[in-house]
């Protein structure tokens, strides 16, 4: 795909994540042992594609720290860092410039996926299309725009969110982009693709295709789908070729310490250098570099930050636990919880159940 540039948008301030973004950019949070990009970019390179340009903002040193020029992956990254915010259609146009190939195919960089990325970009060719979406079928596409296609393909209309979608079909943040219509896009103020973009072209007339299919697809925005996604890379349900270790129930970094009577499991990282005491489970959660989870605490579905300390016996259920953070022995924290870095807990400080 030598003629195919990749575009990551990766400009996001990840605030659904916080207090995890306040620290590091959404895509460069640890995600089954590496930074989430790493599983994107492993996917591409996987397809054929080797020019990549990362339309970048927030936090925007940190990817050129850890990816370079690309070339140790077999790469060749170059980046646009975002001085103002432009929606994904401003992004886009922002590094119109850095293309090289007569087609660009879009990512946005928070989006988890098993899209068959050769075979999209077949549908785009095979059509002769100006612009191809990526779309998926999903179960309750309320909370989503819905992209409704006619039987050859061809895109019929973008729909807001609505209590009644005249399609399962969403907009699944990937697209395939004939370099002109990029190049057509208003430059140096904000465009939205999903109002502006898309309906204008419509509009237009122009070939506006959608590449429907029901692989796996998750948006990792929010702490509740970061753990899922984490948790189906590690088990090998969500396809990547960046995992560090073999597929199974739980991955354990270089340098961790697991007790051999304490249970990680449901696709749990361990991350580098840290520990899990004596019948302490951790199951389904992202531990990462130099946690501490004290014996017989319960860990689930959750986030512990860099340094974090959950003490004996605590509680932790859909919880995130920012870096640097202390948790008293048998506190109790779920539903959705969030603790701030290096906040200190007393035991049993905080708690869902009477008894002490």
């Amino acid at each position: 795909m030598s003629n195919v540039d990749a575009v990551v948008l990766v400009g996001g301030q990840g605030t659904r994540l916080r207090p995890l973004t306040l620290s590091a950019a959404k895509p460069m949070l640890p995600t089954a042992g590496v930074p989430f990009l790493a599983h994107l970019l492993s996917r591409i390179r996987q397809a054929g594609m080797t020019h990549v340009v990362m339309g970048t903002s927030y936090q925007a040193e940190t990817f050129v720290e850890y990816f370079g020029s690309g070339e140790g992956s077999g790469l060749d990254i170059e980046y646009v860092v975002e001085h103002e915010p432009l929606g994904t259609g401003g992004a886009i146009r922002n590094v119109a410039d850095r293309l090289r190939g007569d087609t660009a195919m879009i990512f946005n960089g928070d989006i988890l996926s098993g899209a068959d990325l050769g075979a999209l970009l077949a549908v785009h060719r095979d059509a002769d299309a100006d612009v191809t979406l990526h779309l998926v079928k999903v179960a309750d596409p309320r909370r989503f725009g819905s992209v409704p296609t006619d039987a050859s393909g061809r895109v019929l209309a973008f729909v807001e969110k609505s209590d009644d979608p005249p399609t399962d079909q969403i907009n699944a943040g990937c697209y395939v982009f004939r370099r002109e219509i990029v190049e057509s896009i208003p430059a140096g103020r904000v465009v939205s693709v999903e109002r502006e973009t898309f309906p204008g072209l419509l509009a237009a007339g122009a070939n506006v295709r959608g590449y429907v299919d029901s692989s796996y697809w998750l948006d990792m925005g929010t702490p509740e789908s970061f753990v899922r996604g984490s948790a189906d890379l590690v088990q090998g349900f969500a396809p990547t070729a960046a995992l560090p270790g073999p597929v199974g129930p739980a991955l354990v970094l270089p340098g961790a310490r697991v007790h051999p009577d304490a249970v990680i499991d449901g696709g749990a990282t361990i991350g580098v250098g840290a520990t899990v005491a004596d019948g302490a489970c951790v199951t389904g959660s992202v531990l990462f570099a130099g946690a501490r989870i004290g014996a017989g605490a319960q860990v689930v579905r959750s986030v512990i930050g860099a340094g974090a300390i959950v003490g004996a016996q605590a509680v932790v259920i859909d919880a995130v636990i920012g870096d640097g953070a202390s948790i008293g022995a048998r506190c109790e924290l779920m539903a959705g919880i969030r603790v701030w870095p290096s906040v200190t807990l007393p035991a049993g400080g905080v708690r869902f159940s009477a008894d002490v």
